[in-house]
């Protein structure tokens, strides 16, 4: 993508306002070198079956599930996700749509993010879990199903940044 379209999305230039500055400043202080053997980057990467990668991206999708256009109920779970992760919330942004009921929305994590698309009217949803550092997104799936009743859900787990 060039600079332009970048620009044109709001990405082209980041500028800081004096809190987010400071707060950068103080991050970057408090990570360390990388040179250094007694202090790690504070990069939040984790290690994963002997892989160290970014995190754990889980995508779930839920067949035959319940309660898909409740938009305060999945608000309430995609909290308990967060809550039974360990993770650290930020904000949630819920969208019903109509005339079918669909929810699509994400958790903003400071781990990374949750998000789900619903489809009542096939009781299907789609959602994916994203969490570094110390976070545990598998523990999401037990919420998930709990909540919504799926007659079946799979599950597939990606770790991202391997090998950055």
């Amino acid at each position: 993508m060039s600079h332009d379209a970048l620009f044109q999305l709001g990405m082209g230039s980041v500028s800081l306002n004096a809190a987010q500055a400071e707060d950068q400043t103080t991050a970057d202080a408090s990570a360390g070198s990388r040179g250094t053997p007694s202090q790690e980057p504070a990069d939040h990467f984790i290690e994963k079956d002997g892989i160290t990668c970014a995190g754990a991206h889980l995508i779930i999708d839920l067949f035959g599930a319940e309660r898909l256009d409740d938009i305060d109920y999945i608000s309430d779970t995609l909290r308990s996700c967060v809550e039974v992760a360990g993770a650290t919330l930020l904000h949630i942004h819920l969208h019903p749509f109509e005339p079918n009921g669909g929810v699509s929305g994400v958790a903003v994590l400071a781990e990374s993010h949750i998000s789900i698309h619903s489809w009542p009217e096939r009781s299907y949803a789609a959602l994916d879990v994203f969490m570094c550092g110390d976070a545990q997104p598998e523990r999401c799936v037990e919420v998930l199903r709990r909540a919504f009743r799926p007659e079946r859900i799979a599950v597939q787990e990606l770790l991202r940044g391997r090998g950055a």
